[in-house]
């Protein structure tokens, strides 16, 4: 099943082309009752609705260094830290976009470095703390695609304390979606094609396979932190990235690129990189 927040924060899951409505307010208030919604009588064409992000979490758990290949290729750039498993972070909720909304390019002078990063993403399914990676898949209730956007040369300033979220966290640089797939769609979560386009050229192109560790590892790494239902969890990015690369200055975002992240039996979540309209503050 896919399920879709849309328009003014409707509802639904998905049948063919059209878009049946839950009768629940919100997504996150979905997972905290149980996963448990009536249908209303409401359907819609998916064509005429808009797409938003499928959920806006309470925590969202941004944790990195679970594909050695994305290590690797730091090396290129002898890169200040090693990017190995159990980094992670919290993501700033208010930074989350949908699919087909805006990335918006900072204002002159705080970054000129704009860089992307193709995730998969799991939402928890219901509260729970202390458990074994054995336990952890009872507490997967979907899968959806992060694009981690991130300001490298901001990023590079914060790693001389071994510690960085600014360069991760600036407004619309958490594009998630389209939508949330459930586990019964998905069926192995490490045998998945990942791609990532930017105006139509493949930047990044790898395999879930190639994670150092294994999703319910990750999952109950953390779970002393505890979870809550409707919680976003990410599972760090593969090699292809701008910034590890042997000319990223040609390679970073820049207003009027359209970036494609794509996830096989996930989706693409597509969003476009515009100027921003306020002058710069810092």
């Amino acid at each position: 099943m896919k399920l879709v927040t849309f328009d003014d924060g409707k509802v639904g899951r998905i049948e063919g082309d059209r878009v049946i409505q839950l009768d629940v307010p919100d997504m996150r208030t979905y997972y905290e009752r149980g996963q448990q919604a009536s249908e209303t009588s409401n359907t819609f064409a998916l064509t005429d609705v808009k797409l938003r992000a499928p959920i806006i979490p309470k925590k969202f758990f941004h944790t990195a260094g679970n594909f050695q290949e994305h290590d690797e290729e730091s090396r290129n750039v002898n890169w200040s830290h090693p990017v190995l498993p159990w980094i992670v972070f919290f993501q700033n909720v208010d930074a989350i976009i949908g699919p087909e909304d805006a990335i918006v390019y900072p204002p002159e002078g705080i970054t000129n470095e704009v860089d992307y990063e193709l995730e998969l993403a799991v939402v928890i399914g219901k509260a729970g703390k202390f458990f074994s990676p054995e336990e952890a898949e009872d507490y997967i209730a979907g899968y959806l695609i992060f694009n981690d956007i991130t300001a490298r040369d901001i990023q590079r300033g914060e790693m001389r304390s071994g510690v960085f979220s600014f360069c991760k966290a600036i407004d619309t640089f958490c594009p998630l979606g389209p939508w949330i797939v459930t586990p019964d769609e998905i069926g192995d979560p490490h045998d998945l094609a990942m791609e990532l386009r930017v105006n139509g050229e493949r930047r990044q192109s790898s395999h879930t396979s190639r994670m150092s560790v294994t999703i319910p590892e990750i999952i109950s790494h953390y779970s002393p932190m505890g979870y809550s239902p409707g919680d976003i969890l990410s599972t760090g990015t593969v090699s292809g990235v701008a910034g590890f690369s042997d000319d990223p200055m040609s390679l970073y975002l820049k207003p009027g690129d359209v970036v494609e992240c794509e996830i096989e039996k996930v989706g693409v979540l597509r969003n476009k990189v515009v100027p921003a309209d306020v002058p710069a503050t810092v």
